[in-house]
């Protein structure tokens, strides 16, 4: 007679309590403060941040800290299935943001997207290395030793968010533009060489930096581009193709969340990023061109209205704002944050100039690009999760992704106002709207 295993216990009682009231103090909070956010002209994370930052060690461990301790307890279980929920929130939106970047927009801007991108991404990626080696890493850098902390600073620095950009351009009406469209060009660019820099400099956090598991990790990426090129792309349209032939938006939605979530664990069983994995399947499927967008528009709003602020809120949790009252912690950051600014800054300028762009066009894109937003975020939570941020060093990069996200819209609406529009653009824009009206 053969005995089977008994099968593992379902969660208790408590615990699926604590759970449920979680998700619903952070996503009602977070919704709420995202609206409110909006409302003021504000990016929507800021808001969902903001939700956290309420509910975690920044205020409510401190205002009422019996009920902070029963609802947020310091037990490593119940943080796993509130966490579980928000890396399928992640992997989803990185998704997202995969499909926003258009390699055919890339390919057209050519040399001078080329040129502002290398300065978006080799200036502030330096200066981000070199701060890093400079920070008290006492404070800043957990486990994983100095230069993993500088490394991973200098990725953060380098990175742009094409969702908070393109929402900015499209409001100042200016998507269409050439400098519109240099600037989202460019910040593709950045993103898929940081997406990888993140994967590198991850694993090497958690296989350590030695020569051998250096290579290792570099030949996975290699190993995943090529597989992503070969084998991605082919799987990607056949998957699409079969859904197409169903109606039923259900059937596409299904099918774009398998691919995704297959990329992620492929990349993850590499020792990359699962995140990695999800950007480049987000690419294969936006540069498919068989895509029917209204069939997943329902799966973007669940990702954006429920997903996404739970996984915003819950990294706002993980703020501790108390730290910055630490003289050395609030002198770290404002260090970081005036670096970040005018790497990013300074780097996009210079390419613009070495692109032959003038000096208003150059302001455009330093000011676009400067914008980190959610994808800074994420970029913390790894950070976070390997164990090469402290909370001082978290709480001080997502800073960085909201005070640069805040300033973006303002300086590049006085950039643009003096650069000249051309009867193109001017075409183009007609073009665009009379494309966007109902029939």
């Amino acid at each position: 007679m053969i005995l089977l295993a008994a099968p593992p216990s379902p969660i208790g009682a408590h615990p699926m309590l604590v759970f449920l009231l979680q998700l619903t103090v952070l996503l009602g909070v977070a919704f709420a403060l995202g609206k409110l956010a909006t409302r003021l002209n504000l990016p929507a994370v800021v808001g969902e941040l903001t939700a956290g930052v309420i509910l975690g060690p920044s205020l409510l461990a401190h205002v009422v800290p019996g009920l902070s301790s029963w609802l947020f307890p310091a037990d490593a279980e119940q943080i796993h299935l509130l966490d579980a929920v928000g890396q399928l929130g992640v992997l989803l939106l990185v998704g997202f943001t995969g499909m926003h970047i258009d390699m055919k927009l890339v390919r057209r801007k050519g040399r001078t997207a080329l040129y502002v991108s290398l300065g978006g991404l080799l200036l502030p990626l330096g200066f981000g290395v070199g701060v890093g080696l400079l920070l008290p890493s006492d404070l800043l850098s957990g486990d994983k030793g100095e230069l993993a902390f500088a490394l991973f600073l200098g990725v953060a620095m380098c990175v742009s968010a094409i969702p908070v950009i393109a929402k900015t351009l499209v409001e100042l009406k200016i998507l269409h533009r050439n400098i519109g469209q240099l600037t989202i060009g460019a910040a593709a660019v950045d993103d898929i060489v940081g997406w990888s820099l993140l994967s590198v400099v991850s694993a090497m956090a958690t296989t350590g930096l030695r020569a051998g598991h250096l290579a290792l990790t570099i030949g996975s990426l290699v190993a995943v581009l090529v597989l992503t090129y070969l084998v991605g792309r082919p799987v990607v349209k056949a998957g699409l193709t079969l859904a197409n032939r169903s109606s039923d938006p259900a059937v596409t939605i299904a099918v774009v969340v398998v691919m995704l979530l297959a990329c992620a664990a492929g990349t993850h069983a590499l020792g990359l990023e699962p995140i990695f994995g999800t950007f480049l399947c987000g690419i294969l499927i936006s540069t498919s061109g068989i895509l029917d967008r209204a069939k997943i528009a329902p799966l973007r709003t669940f990702v954006m209205g429920v997903l996404a602020p739970i996984f915003f809120a819950t990294a706002g949790l993980r703020m501790d704002l108390t730290l910055l009252a630490e003289p050395q912690v609030l002198l770290s950051a404002v260090v970081v944050l005036v670096i970040a600014i005018a790497g990013k800054f300074v780097g996009a300028y210079l390419g613009a100039r070495l692109g032959r762009l003038n000096h208003w066009e150059g302001l455009a894109l330093g000011a676009g690009l400067n914008a980190r937003g959610v994808i800074e975020v994420i970029v913390a939570m790894v950070g976070l999760r390997l164990g090469v941020l402290t909370t001082a060093g978290y709480t001080i990069v997502v800073l960085v992704a909201v005070v640069t996200s805040l300033m973006a819209p303002p300086m590049l609406r006085y950039a643009v106002k003096r650069i000249e529009t051309t009867e193109d653009e001017l075409d183009r824009e007609r073009e665009y709207a009379a494309s966007s009206q109902p029939t």
